[in-house]
């Protein structure tokens, strides 16, 4: 059965095959609309889409083209009927699959947003009713987010941000090590009410 949450404005349809829709995540959408209003021209993406809020909430804020992405066709079309709903289906295009897979390799993308699972294999039974795909980030919790953070360095312009939510601080830290030494410069940090959304910016001077 089909489920409606209002997210800030956007009617967002989803069922328990997809993760329920979290108020606290529209901190991410409005750091993206933020970073938009300052891009030069050219589209977003969104990986890991779920339902689509978050991205679908950026582009109302921002009107740039958004390609969603997400590896269950369940979450596409949710993406895509909630798109459609909103007025934004001519801003939005929605993929299935891998980021790495969906997109062509001449695509460059001023912003991602990536909501990759973050939660630890071992600790996803602390949240029985989320779907499995959507919230196991493997041992650490952050397996997903790693293969996200070297996919979007394909995808970015020189200069574009990667914005990736992951669940505390620590996980922050963690992730960003690797990246800074290869071509990415480490952000800000945000806090929200249950998890936190990290900022890399591609090196101007990266391939």
């Amino acid at each position: 059965m089909s489920l409606t949450v209002d997210f800030e404005g956007l009617a967002i349809e989803y069922d328990d095959r997809v993760l329920e829709p979290r108020a606290w995540t529209a901190m991410q959408s409005r750091w993206a609309a933020e970073l938009l209003r300052e891009a030069p021209p050219g589209p977003f993406v969104e990986v890991c889409c779920g339902a689509g809020q978050i991205g679908l909430l950026a582009v109302s804020m921002s009107r740039r083209p958004l390609v969603a992405v997400d590896l269950d066709p369940v979450a596409s079309a949710y993406t895509t009927a909630n798109a459609s709903a909103a007025g934004l289906g001519d801003l939005v295009e929605v993929r299935t699959g891998r980021l790495q897979d969906v997109l062509r390799p001449d695509e460059r993308f001023v912003l991602v947003v990536a909501d990759p699972p973050w939660v630890t294999s071992d600790g996803v039974g602390r949240f029985p009713h989320d779907p499995l795909l959507a919230i196991d980030g493997g041992a650490d919790g952050l397996e997903v987010a790693r293969d996200l953070v070297e996919a979007a360095a394909a995808a970015l312009v020189p200069g574009g941000s990667l914005l990736v939510q992951l669940g505390d601080a620590d996980q922050a830290d963690l992730l960003a090590v690797d990246p800074v030494a290869e071509g990415w410069v480490r952000g800000e940090v945000r806090t929200g009410e249950r998890g936190v959304v990290l900022q890399l910016r591609r090196s101007p001077l990266a391939g």
